[in-house]
């Protein structure tokens, strides 16, 4: 599934005023945590209230806090090497519209949880966002990640390009 962005939330309103906010596809919540993941290097705060809506009852605990730290570190050009036209030439300057595709993992929904795969630009394998189904509501929440590990060196920061 294609997932596009005219633009990108900068805090809790915003997110909850764009029309995947209903989170009635997995799909939405794991595009909508790159989306909100852009925002990570302008306000920490603000992003975090956001993720905070897309886990849901989850929540987001001080150890998730100190790991998007830790991979944010370097900036925010693993959030933005999935979005469509970026590559490690171009330093993942992503095309406009923001767009990001989505594939649901082939085991679909087992125990009310669905991977949802999207892929990098600057890695050869697709990363994934675990998902679980709130039947009383219908949504989906982010109940974990693995996208934010390490991908290849924008072009400009590789000392060997």
């Amino acid at each position: 599934m294609t997932i596009t962005f005219d633009r990108l939330p900068c805090n809790l309103e915003e997110l909850k005023a764009m029309p995947y906010a209903t989170l009635n596809q997995p799909e939405y919540g794991a595009a909508l945590f790159l989306a909100v993941m852009m925002h990570y290097t302008v306000n920490r705060e603000e992003t975090y209230e956001m993720l905070e809506f897309l886990k849901g009852p989850y929540g987001l605990s001080t150890y998730e806090k100190q790991f998007l730290a830790d991979r944010m570190a370097d900036g925010d050009y693993v959030v933005r090497s999935f979005f469509n036209g970026t590559s490690p030439d171009n330093d993942y300057t992503p095309s406009m519209p923001y767009t990001v595709e989505t594939e649901r993992g082939f085991d679909q929904e087992i125990d009310g949880r669905m991977k949802i795969f999207i892929s990098s630009s600057g890695a050869d394998s697709k990363r994934h966002v675990m998902l679980r189904h709130k039947v009383s509501t219908d949504q989906w929440f982010v109940e974990d990640q693995m996208l934010l590990a390490m991908i290849r060196t924008p072009k400009s920061q590789d000392p060997w390009a």
